[in-house]
């Protein structure tokens, strides 16, 4: 059985506004930016704030979720094709 997981759109990354790292748990960074945001208890995608566990779907159809300061890829955003 799949958990059906709510996400917000939030289009691309503007490069010109507030965004927090885009990473993937596999990557060599992710340790080393994990202790450099210090757990913070928010995301930004493009200026805009999201509390930690908050997933949102970016324009390329990506699936991140908010995990400490950091936004990690979960997957696809297409339920079909995860």
């Amino acid at each position: 059985m799949t958990d059906l997981i709510t996400h917000i759109a939030v289009g691309s990354p503007d490069p010109e506004l507030k965004t927090s790292p885009i990473l993937e748990e596999s990557d060599e960074d992710f340790e080393v930016l994990a202790q450099e945001v210090e757990e913070l208890p928010t995301c930004y995608f493009n200026d805009a704030v999201y509390a930690d566990g908050t997933y949102v779907c970016s324009s390329s159809r990506v699936l991140l979720q908010c995990e400490k300061g950091l936004w990690v890829r979960k997957g696809g955003c297409d339920p079909d094709n995860p």
